[in-house]
């Protein structure tokens, strides 16, 4: 049973849990986040040594199926990178096939980027071999586990687009 608050109810307590209590939950979800990366980008290298992407190049493949074409610029502000640094990372994905630079379509003077053919198929590998390996580890769960997970994906979608704001 949860603890009530100075109130007495229960439903104060749950909509506004005591400061100290927030800093523990911010505290074990960074841990748990930061473990859950390490451990699937760990496993899937193991599993799948063809996966080398950097994370900063998946998260732009990412985007880009989304929004494309993008100026680098856009991409920039999207991900909250400097300019340079997306440059760069785009230089390397032009260098390996994933993207094209072409004149943006929207102003002639100036470039845009989006997935190739090769881009595609390495993000829907990406995403592929870390849903099996997901997979596998949901199935390791016992029922009630996989309940409490599935059950916390929306508050964790939530709780990102809070993040994203």
């Amino acid at each position: 049973m949860p603890p009530q608050s100075r109130s007495g109810s229960q439903a104060d307590t749950a909509a506004t849990p005591p400061p100290a209590e927030h800093g523990q939950d911010a505290r074990l979800l960074t841990e748990a986040v930061t473990r859950l990366r390490r451990a699937l980008r760990a496993s899937i290298r193991t599993d799948y040594p063809w996966e080398q992407l950097p994370m900063a190049q998946v998260e732009l493949l990412q985007v880009l199926a989304e929004h494309s074409p993008a100026r680098i610029g856009d991409l920039a502000a999207r991900q909250r990178l400097a300019t340079s640094t997306v440059s760069g990372l785009i230089g390397q994905m032009i260098s390996a096939g994933l993207v094209a630079r072409a004149v943006d379509p929207a102003d002639r003077r100036a470039s845009a980027v989006t997935l190739t053919d090769a881009g595609r198929a390495q993000l829907a590998a990406w995403a592929e071999a870390h849903e099996r390996r997901l997979d596998a580890a949901l199935g390791a769960l016992d029922e009630a586990d996989r309940a409490i997970v599935r059950a916390a994906l929306p508050a964790l979608f939530r709780l990102a687009d809070h993040l994203d704001t």
